[in-house]
């Protein structure tokens, strides 16, 4: 039987239709509160998200990662720059030289 997560009842759990995932809905009739008893991870897996990142610093554009990979463009752009944004900022040089 399930439990809801919310009130920890174990009695009256009724199925409440599919979420899109295509999981089981449950409704608590005690709390009236609907859950998924064991949801699906979302996202992409790590491995994914470093090989998108591994193949832009390779020179790939970020379409063509997508395709390669099967994600959606938008998501290998976030991961790059979520990437770069923990990366350390550049030395500044303290003398500058011209060579003419």
């Amino acid at each position: 039987m399930n439990t809801c997560p919310y009130c920890q009842s174990t009695e009256g759990q009724v199925k409440n239709g599919l979420n899109p995932s295509g999981t089981q809905r449950w409704l608590c009739r005690r709390c009236r509160r609907a859950y998924t008893p064991e949801p699906k991870p979302k996202g992409y897996d790590d491995a994914t998200r470093l090989e998108a990142v591994k193949l832009y610093v390779d020179g790939m554009n970020l379409r063509r990662i997508a395709r390669t990979l099967r994600v959606n463009h938008q998501s290998v752009a976030n991961w790059v720059k979520a990437h770069a944004a923990r990366l350390p900022d550049a030395p500044v040089p303290s003398e500058v030289e011209i060579v003419e």
